[in-house]
């Protein structure tokens, strides 16, 4: 076995890590929150509109006077939590439950409690394109 050199066990360990980076940069995946939603979040702008998903982790008492809205606590990847305030005076309701997951556009309006997304329907008024949920690959607006 003549020509063959022998690698140190430090070498070997460099390759592991080289090889280990690699397979993660090219495996991992991007976070849902994203773009306009994570630099809302992140600097506490509001009026912006933005979109996402997440997962719902509590369903909140529907608000009932005028205009009435379904609410949600929805969880994003990496852990913050936003409120979804869908008002069902003009959009249909959506049939969320617990667990599901939802898409959403809507225009944030940061708060001490992580947030809040509304504007989830069209504009009656028709001068801007609006919001919408999605859940189970139907669209509510």
């Amino acid at each position: 076995m003549r020509g063959m050199r022998r690698r140190s066990p430090l070498a070997l360990v460099a390759i592991l890590v080289v090889l280990a980076l690699a397979a993660y940069a090219r495996y991992r995946t991007e976070p849902a929150t994203s773009g306009a939603l994570a630099d809302a979040i992140a600097q506490q702008r509001s009026g912006v509109w933005v979109e996402g998903e997440g997962r719902i982790v509590h369903l909140l008492p529907e608000d009932r006077d005028p205009p009435r809205h379904q609410l949600c606590l929805v969880e994003l990847a990496g852990g913050h939590t936003i409120k979804i305030s869908h008002n069902v005076d003009l959009a249909p309701p959506v049939p969320w439950r617990k667990g599901d997951s939802l898409t959403f556009r809507g225009r944030f309006e940061w708060n001490a409690k992580g947030g809040v997304v509304h504007w989830t329907h069209r504009d009656p008024d028709g001068r801007q394109a609006g919001g919408w949920l999605e859940l189970a690959g139907q669209r509510y607006r």
